[in-house]
């Protein structure tokens, strides 16, 4: 389920399709895209993001990337003059639409998670909320978040996942009808939504993800569920050189 590239949505496209398919989306829904989220988790994905936020207890002197940061909400939630926090993302018009909103203290840098820009061993601390299941190729994206963190790094994953059996139904039913409405309705982009909602689908569940970012090097890997599952958020570490 790590090879996503020959999907987008419930069409099967090529990998250059993919990725211009993707980046057409987040162009289209940027100015709205913070709004659109309020509405659909009925604003738990701030409680979501500062749970994330927590978790990189951030210190003085580090650095911070915030891979796929889009609007910059949760780099604005770790962000500090005295710290280097950095949001890289595809869509400039993701970045454009929240950079005057939020801390001055943020760098802004365009680039995929299969290509992060930035030097070998270089990031204290690498976040991606809501964002690794729009790469092309998840096992190519987290071997270069793997590259980039200095050793005893960490790598903090906070994506959709599989809720808790009872609620599925609920959950689907909402997924599916209800939020293509409402990305009608609020950005005037169905087919947006509905490709964002079945990439949740297509996602890897809780012990799938754990096992990629095992497989791309990480230890001590943990990962803890947020409202029944719907959202996770996995934790991973780059070991130090013996």
């Amino acid at each position: 389920m790590s090879d996503l590239s020959g999907t987008f949505g419930e069409k099967q496209v090529s990998p250059e399709q993919r990725e211009r398919l993707i980046r057409s989306v987040f162009q289209r829904v940027a100015p709205r895209y913070d709004l659109m989220n309020d509405l659909m988790s009925f604003g738990i994905h701030r409680w979501w993001k500062r749970k994330l936020a927590w978790a990189v207890d951030p210190r003085p002197g580090q650095v911070i990337l915030d891979l796929a940061g889009g609007t910059g909400d949760v780099a604005d939630r770790v962000a500090a003059a005295d710290r280097e926090v950095i949001v890289c993302d595809p869509s400039l018009e993701m970045m454009h639409a929240g950079r005057p909103r939020i801390s001055p203290h943020i760098d802004w840098l365009a680039g995929t998670g299969e290509s992060i820009p930035v030097r070998d061993d270089s990031v204290d601390t690498l976040t991606i909320a809501f964002g690794i299941r729009n790469v092309t190729r998840i096992d190519t994206a987290l071997a270069e978040i793997h590259r980039v963190l200095r050793p005893g790094g960490r790598f903090l994953c906070l994506e959709f996942s599989k809720p808790w059996a009872p609620i599925r139904p609920i959950y689907e039913f909402f997924s599916r009808t209800l939020i293509p409405r409402l990305g009608a309705w609020v950005s005037g982009n169905t087919d947006a939504y509905e490709y964002l909602i079945e990439s949740i689908r297509r996602f890897p569940d809780q012990e799938e993800m754990k096992s990629l970012i095992e497989s791309a090097g990480f230890r001590d890997v943990s990962y803890k569920n947020f409202s029944l599952g719907i959202a996770c958020l996995h934790i991973g570490v780059k070991a130090m050189r013996e």
